[in-house]
């Protein structure tokens, strides 16, 4: 990561607990590793990134559903899903430092800076290397690679390693009013097995004909031994799915649709196209024939926001075969039951979240001639904006006040507005600027004789007289949804 990036990564996150976005959770306690809580205005941003996601699946496709799971499920779920076997990360302990990495991750971090360098078959070579090792589970090729290529510890600068393990990642707790007998369950790792297990309750119910999807948004948790970067990756999480379930032999046309449709989805936020690439998979999942990434380019690289995976008919046919109930479809048209595949989105909420913090965020130099000044701004799409309009009037007497919050009353009812009368109007703007407000509306000695406000647009700053009468439709029309979903 560059100094420059560096710098501005470290900018977001302080201006995110600044301005009541995310805060370090349990901070009087000296916090909790790898856990956030979301402030009064990340809360809100939350929201209306998952209303976007729900509104973009479930009310914008008539074949597609949402459900909402529990997040305690039957141990046997993740046996057969294959998580109490083999949800495993292969980590690695620096005996100086004594902290724990995950071996691919420190070759990963090699294998950038390789590129960065320009080594572009040392980069390629290394990543082969890694792909046919973690293929073919052989941790000792795994420490062979870090030692080769002289991967040093990021604290202690040493190579003093420890052998690789594996480690599992799922939560386990006790289920039951007595200890003795009670039973083993496990925070879930994922929200997509909750689909699984309900597919033929809501195929039946709903009266779904295939293709047809089922959407959920959730919690999860992983006991990750490396959290790292902030919210980018963490032991509590949401994440936003869909399995579309599909005939076999029709998974790679709509492996295609879903993956052009999810980055359509995320350019039509305002963020430039070159902020994001596809990665595909060279090493597939057991249950995949196809895989890929959206990435996007935060400020230490390229990672991981959204996966699409054509995950086959595994999940349903294992979940048969423990369960021992049938979950088939019946084809009509075929006249036969079959196991249909799947075609899985996946993307996680508070990197969706990270992400359009990073993105939204600039500092702007508006210096000129006659006095220095500047701002911190957050570009956030209207529609995802934690505070759609701000009521301002221009002096705390003379009836502005009560003007003012008769405007209020109007809008609130349909939008998350703020009212604010401390400080000069351009401390106020300034303020409504650091947290992504699109517009301020300011109630001036003029609007008492006219009924006319000032509206401010946040990215350009230009200001306009508006009727009050027009008010709410004009707040309505540029934060409205369809500026996202059309």
């Amino acid at each position: 990561m560059s100094k420059h990036n560096d710098e501005l990564f470290k900018q977001v996150v302080s201006h995110a607990k600044e301005y009541g976005f995310v805060f370090p959770s349990s901070e009087i306690y000296d916090g909790l590793s790898a856990v956030y809580d979301y402030g009064q205005l990340g809360a809100e941003l939350k929201n209306n990134l998952k209303t976007y996601w729900w509104k973009s699946m479930v009310q914008m496709h008539e074949n597609i559903v949402g459900i909402d799971s529990a997040i305690f499920m039957h141990p046997k779920v993740w046996k057969a899903s294959g998580h109490v076997d083999g949800f495993n990360d292969p980590m690695i302990d620096n005996k100086d430092s004594k902290k724990r990495y995950r071996a691919d991750q420190l070759i990963e971090d090699k294998i950038a800076r390789y590129q960065k360098d320009g080594k572009t078959e040392k980069a390629e070579a290394l990543q082969q290397e890694m792909d046919a090792a973690l293929e073919g589970d052989n941790l000792a090729a795994l420490k062979e690679i870090i030692e080769k290529h002289e991967i040093v510890c990021p604290v202690s600068g040493t190579r003093n390693w420890t052998d690789v393990r594996q480690f599992n990642l799922m939560f386990a707790t006790r289920m039951g009013a007595m200890a003795e007998g009670s039973d083993e369950v496990y925070l879930r790792p994922e929200t997509a097995q909750g689909i699984f297990v309900n597919f033929l309750n809501v195929q039946k119910s709903g009266r779904m004909k295939i293709p047809f999807g089922i959407a959920q948004i959730g919690k999860a948790f992983r006991n990750e031994v490396i959290a790292r970067q902030f919210i980018m990756r963490m032991r509590e999480f949401e994440q936003m799915e869909m399995q579309f379930f599909v005939k076999p032999g029709t998974e790679m046309e709509w492996y295609a649709y879903w993956k052009e449709a999810r980055l359509k989805w995320h350019k039509a936020m305002g963020i430039p196209a070159e902020k994001y690439r596809y990665h595909d998979h060279s090493k597939l999942a057991h249950y995949a024939n196809a895989a890929v990434d959206i990435e996007f380019d935060f400020p230490f690289g390229f990672k991981e926001v959204e996966g699409i995976h054509s995950r086959t008919d595994f999940d349903l046919s294992q979940h048969q075969e423990h369960s021992g109930k049938k979950l088939q479809y019946f084809d009509s048209e075929m006249n036969q039951n079959y196991v249909p595949y799947v075609i899985e989105t996946s993307i996680g909420l508070d990197r969706l979240f990270l992400l359009t913090l990073c993105s939204a965020y600039e500092e702007q130099d508006l210096s000129t001639d006659e006095r220095t000044d500047s701002r911190t701004v957050l570009h956030i799409h209207p529609a995802l904006a934690p505070v759609k309009a701000a009521i301002l009037p221009l002096t705390k007497k003379d009836g502005l006040p009560e003007k003012a919050r008769e405007i209020m009353n109007r809008l609130k009812v349909d939008h998350y507005v703020q009212y604010d009368e401390k400080d000069s109007i351009g401390k106020r703007y300034r303020r409504q600027d650091a947290i992504g407000t699109p517009f301020c509306i300011t109630i001036d000695h003029q609007t008492l004789e006219d009924q006319m406000v000032t509206i401010r647009h946040r990215d350009s700053m230009e200001q306009e007289r508006v009727a009050i009468a027009d008010l709410d439709r004009m707040i309505a029309d540029l934060v409205s949804w369809k500026n996202l979903l059309s």
